[in-house]
């Protein structure tokens, strides 16, 4: 069974809620660590470009989401006003704000991994246009956030497993693609090296605790989709087979199983659309990482699409989802690399 692809149509609408909220300033859930009475400021005060999509990193993957759009369809409906956004965002006055906002004593943690993760996805994307100008612009920035992982990775000697923004498995898997993009061999080797140290190990994962009641990621799937974007496939399949050893008997069954989401109002019950969603992304890198022939290989398949099937017809339902969803849509859709 092959799995679900992002058609022209899904582009457009996925780029109109999106472009609905990247500018919208409120409401505004400020992640800001105040030192001193000035530093009482708005969010766009903050940050002039990711001030938007109620809170600082759904704002930086919705402008991934928007260049990967524009990347995969660049004549679509929504392609000149991605443009003409993006002309006036990632400018050098903007990002320089940006990187200065990092420089804070109080900024140390700030967004760790998942928002470093989605600003080095963005700035993969960015490098990836026909136009070069924004990602060039952006860069400094993404240096910025480079340095971030390299200085924290050593230090850390333990992973976090939450399927919450804390995942470390998450931001080294996003981390992978800019150091492939940027030619980075450095960081791939630490990347690398980090996720053997922390996951190497991992065999026979129950998935006991999966899901809790705020989950947007799979602890056991992101896992796995980041040991998979790390590791050359000789070195990874083996790893999986101990992983989930018993995968084609479709277990542990909890990975199987939609989340149900009892309230799309409530913003960490809503978390439950996006596990879904990023389940369905994992589903569909494994399953295409599997030899062909290999009985795994449909079954991770089917359960992207039941897991899809389940979140996608409420990206837009609440604006607790809104304001983030459309990009783990398109991560399930069009994201394998």
């Amino acid at each position: 069974m092959t799995t679900s692809r992002l058609t022209r149509e899904q582009a457009t609408q996925f780029a109109r809620i999106a472009l609905g909220h990247v500018r919208r300033e409120y409401p505004n859930n400020v992640d800001h660590a105040l030192a001193e009475p000035a530093d009482a400021r708005t969010p766009s005060q903050l940050h002039p470009i990711f001030y938007g999509s109620y809170d600082w990193h759904s704002c930086v993957h919705s402008y991934w989401m928007l260049a990967r759009l524009l990347r995969r369809f660049p004549d679509f409906a929504a392609a000149s006003d991605i443009r003409a956004l993006f002309d006036v965002q990632f400018v050098p006055e903007k990002v320089a704000v940006e990187c200065a906002y990092f420089a804070r004593p109080t900024a140390r943690g700030f967004k760790r991994p998942y928002g470093w993760a989605w600003l080095l996805k963005l700035a993969t994307e960015l490098t990836l246009q026909s136009d070069d100008r924004w990602g060039r612009n952006l860069a400094p920035f993404a240096d910025v956030i480079a340095q971030r992982f390299r200085d924290f990775l050593p230090l850390s000697p333990y992973p976090v497993r939450v399927g919450t923004h804390f995942n470390t498995a998450f931001g080294l898997r996003m981390a992978a693609d800019y150091a492939e993009i940027s030619k980075d061999e450095g960081l791939a080797k630490l990347l690398r090296e980090t996720g053997l140290r922390w996951y190497g190990e991992d065999r026979d994962c129950p998935a006991w605790g999966e899901p809790s009641g705020d989950d947007f990621q799979s602890s056991a799937l992101i896992e796995a989709e980041c040991m998979r974007r790390l590791l050359p496939s000789n070195v990874f399949l083996p790893w999986f087979d101990r992983f989930l050893p018993r995968l084609s008997e479709r277990l542990p069954v909890t990975l199987f199983r939609p989340a149900t989401v009892s309230d799309r109002t409530d913003g960490k019950i809503a978390h439950l659309d996006g596990l879904n969603l990023s389940r369905a992304w994992c589903w569909r890198a494994l399953g295409d990482a599997l030899p062909a022939g290999d009985e795994r290989r449909a079954i991770a398949h089917d359960a992207a699409q039941e897991h899809l099937a389940a979140g996608l017809p409420h990206l837009a339902t609440h604006y607790m989802g809104e304001h983030w969803l459309a990009s783990f849509a398109v991560l399930a859709l069009d994201d394998a690399e």
